[in-house]
Formats: structure tokens, sequence, C-alpha cells
């Protein structure tokens, strides 16, 4: 589904990724770990089309899409949740999800409202409400349902669970678990026992380099990986 092949990104002088490669295949969680300011947030961002790589190559589908702006990777059917949500405050929930939305492609089964409520049941009693009342744990939620209502082939996950409480981070393990069976998902996060806890494989990030990759739950018995690369 989606193959990064050796891409190197700079922030002006900053040589923030220095040839970073993984894959997504069809029907897997893979996860993206690491501490904060190793690259993972800019990985995402290179691949929906935000930091286009200097060099090497990012395929989507069988398609190279490095370099292409961000709208045509989503009508590609990339769907993207950046850590900072960027909920419309001002729209109601369902007005968030409708404004989001996109026909489904042959043969996928639409991610229409009544779907997305039926999978997000703590956005049924907001739905009238406005994106700027709710929680951050409410917001996730309707962040993810949002990108969603694209009808996306593959989610990106940009620190899913960054800053909410650990009743919202665990219902959040389920519904991401859950979507696998619909959507292969890649999902850069610090929290490695919850990504690892939900992911097949992973990869680990540090200073702009993959130092790691794996089965997730090889990695996350790997005492000496974990506090050498993940432990905060």
């Amino acid at each position: 589904m989606l193959k990064v092949d050796d891409i190197h990104v700079y922030y002006g002088d900053s040589y923030i990724l220095q040839g970073i490669s993984l894959e997504v295949g069809e029907g897997e969680i893979v996860a993206l770990l690491g501490r904060n300011g190793a690259g993972k947030t800019t990985t995402m961002r290179s691949i929906i089309g935000y930091n286009p790589p200097a060099r090497g190559r990012i395929t989507f589908m069988n398609e190279v899409i490095s370099g292409r702006p961000v709208y045509e990777n989503v009508r590609r059917g990339l769907g993207y949740v950046p850590e900072e949500r960027r909920i419309f405050p001002d729209l109601t929930v369902s007005e968030n999800l409708e404004v989001a939305s996109r026909p489904a492609r042959p043969g996928q089964t639409p991610w229409d409202l009544e779907r997305l409520f039926h999978t997000f049941p703590l956005l049924v009693r907001l739905r009238q409400h406005l994106g700027g009342e709710l929680s951050g744990g409410e917001q996730q939620m309707l962040a993810i349902a949002r990108a969603l209502a694209g009808n996306p082939r593959l989610l990106l996950l940009d620190e899913p669970c960054e800053g909410l409480a650990p009743v919202i981070v665990e219902s959040l393990g389920n519904i991401i678990s859950g979507l696998k069976r619909e959507l292969p998902i890649l999902m850069a996060e610090q929290n490695s026992h919850f990504a690892l806890a939900i992911a097949d494989r992973a990869y680990v990030i540090d200073k702009g380099r993959i130092c790691h990759q794996g089965d997730a739950c090889e990695l996350s018995e790997n005492e000496e990986i974990k506090s050498r690369y993940l432990a905060v």
C-alpha cells in the first residue's frame, strides 16, 4: 500500500530525516515510535505532502506521490490526522464530518454519518456541539472520524493519544484496533506501550534515522531498545 524509500528532508539548513525507509501493507497497523524530536511528525508530513523529501521516493498504491500536493494525495486515498487535530471550532461535530465527506470508491463501504457515529459512539450526543466546545479526547475522536469521512484507503495518525486521559486512550485503542479490518494504518506515537499493544509491526526512529524495526510483540519484549530509544 505505502512504501517510503530512503527519504531525506531538510528544514532550512537542518537535516531532519536522514534516509527513512518503511512500508505499510494491507490489513496491518504499523507504528512509528520515538521520542519527541526524533522525526516522527516530519515523516508523516512528508508522506502526506507538507514536507516533500529532497531525495528519496514515496509510493502509494504503486504510484509515486513524492512532491505531490496534499490535496492530490488525499484524493488518491490518504487520510491524515495531524497531531494538532485542526478541528473547525465554529462548526458542529456533524458539520465537521460533512465538510470532509468524499464519495466512496468502487467496492468500498462508505463512511457516512451513520457509520461514523456507530464507530465513535462518544460523538453521538455531541453531534450538534461546536468543535471548539469539545474536550481534547472528543476532538481526537472527531479528527479521526473526519479523516474517515473522506473514505481513505490508508490512514495516517500522528500522536493520536497525545495529552489524553487514560480512559480515553483505552477507548481510542479499541477503535483503532477495530479499524484495521477496514484499512491499513500508519501511526506515529511516543507512547510505545499503547502503540505496541495494537500494532502488527513497528519502526523505531531516532535522530532522523530508523534504528530498529520488527514485529510489535518482539519489540515490546526488547527492554534494551525501549530503554535506549523509547524511554521518556
